[in-house]
């Protein structure tokens, strides 16, 4: 869906706690914006406090809302740390959510819901063995959200 020249079109990009969500997040902002075409919305994915934790039955319900309230703060701190960083970038038109669940699914769900001409991740790095255990969000994203996807990657440093 093209926007119209009046209307930007929207860059979502996966944000978390990690060195390369902020390598990708920084990448984007130097090569795309400030933009003229281009509104940026930041989405981060939360986990639940029972995926988190990963356990049930007694004593977990003393437990989760502790996590949950550690979850919380973590969210706030990543999408507060991004949001500076648009601002030490000049990039001042920023919309950002947090949103519970499985990053690749809350992805691709921002994709839809703002109708994104592109979606930014960034690249962990994992090799085969560890990227089959616990799933690519990247990959994922690539072959299931509706729009171009970019997968950053940081450079390895050459010793």
């Amino acid at each position: 869906m093209a926007a119209s020249p009046s209307e930007k079109q929207v860059v979502v990009i996966g944000i978390d706690d990690s060195e390369q969500s902020t390598y990708a997040l920084r990448w984007t902002l130097d090569h795309f914006f400030p933009s003229p075409i281009f509104r940026l919305v930041l989405v981060h994915s939360r986990p639940t406090a029972t995926s988190a934790v990963g356990l049930a039955g007694p004593g977990a319900a003393e437990i989760l809302p502790i996590v949950d309230s550690d979850l919380r703060k973590i969210a706030a701190r990543v999408v507060d740390s991004a949001k500076q960083l648009c601002i030490e970038k000049s990039v001042h038109d920023v919309a950002a959510e947090v949103v519970e669940g499985d990053p690749r699914n809350v992805l691709c769900d921002a994709v839809e819901k703002y109708h994104a001409a592109i979606l930014v991740v960034g690249s962990h790095g994992y090799g085969a063995i560890k990227r089959a255990v616990l799933g690519s969000v990247s990959d994922y994203c690539a072959h299931h959200a509706h729009c171009t996807v970019m997968i950053v990657k940081k450079p390895k440093i050459k010793h």
